[in-house]
């Protein structure tokens, strides 16, 4: 029996699983259907793959006929992020897949740690890492920042918006301060 150990806090992987086509049509739903009493439901998927949690969201389960043109390892690559030269030594396998494929992406276990142990009508294909994109960081968009800052010791220019803010929040207190002196006149007149 095939275990995989899906580690706390995963992420990146992706897991290819051929279907028996004899046993396809049960494993074809992606979402279980939820009962009243929100108790989790039976799923033949999630069952076949031996996981304790499984996001639908995260899994996808189609034809390889679908990928006219593109083929399951341009999927892979182009479609998944799974760099080329890792995809370049299973190329034939994945090009002789007929049927119906279960792609697992990381997410879908939801963080949790927990052991898959597929069986039948689930074979695993393989486990590859998705590409990550490099870290890139970029000066940032005002070259001379200089002009924007006030030496110390001087005062900054009120500008046209400085002023209009300052106008909307000083109404609001002038007024309170002119409803209070008001209110206190008509107090010690009456």
């Amino acid at each position: 029996m095939t275990r995989m150990q899906v580690k706390s806090g995963e992420h990146g992987l992706i897991r290819l699983f051929a279907i028996d086509p004899a046993d396809e049509p049960p494993l074809m739903s992606t979402e279980p259907d939820w009962d009243a009493d929100h108790t989790d439901p039976p799923w033949p998927l999630r069952d076949a793959l031996g996981a304790e949690y499984l996001d639908s969201d995260f899994i996808e389960v189609f034809d390889v006929a679908d990928l006219t043109g593109v083929g399951l390892p341009g999927y892979m690559i182009q479609g998944l992020g799974i760099p080329e030269q890792d995809i370049a030594p299973d190329r034939g396998r994945l090009d002789a897949l007929t049927g119906h494929v279960l792609i697992v992406l990381s997410s879908a276990f939801g963080g949790f740690e927990q052991t898959l142990t597929p069986r039948t009508p689930l074979r695993w294909i393989g486990t590859w890492r998705e590409e990550k994109a490099p870290i890139h960081f970029e000066p940032l968009p005002n070259p001379e920042p200089a002009p924007h800052l006030v030496p110390r010791g001087e005062k900054a220019e009120m500008t046209p918006h400085t002023r209009v803010l300052f106008a909307i929040l000083a109404l609001p207190i002038l007024l309170l301060g002119l409803g209070g002196t008001l209110y206190a006149l008509f107090l010690y007149l009456n």
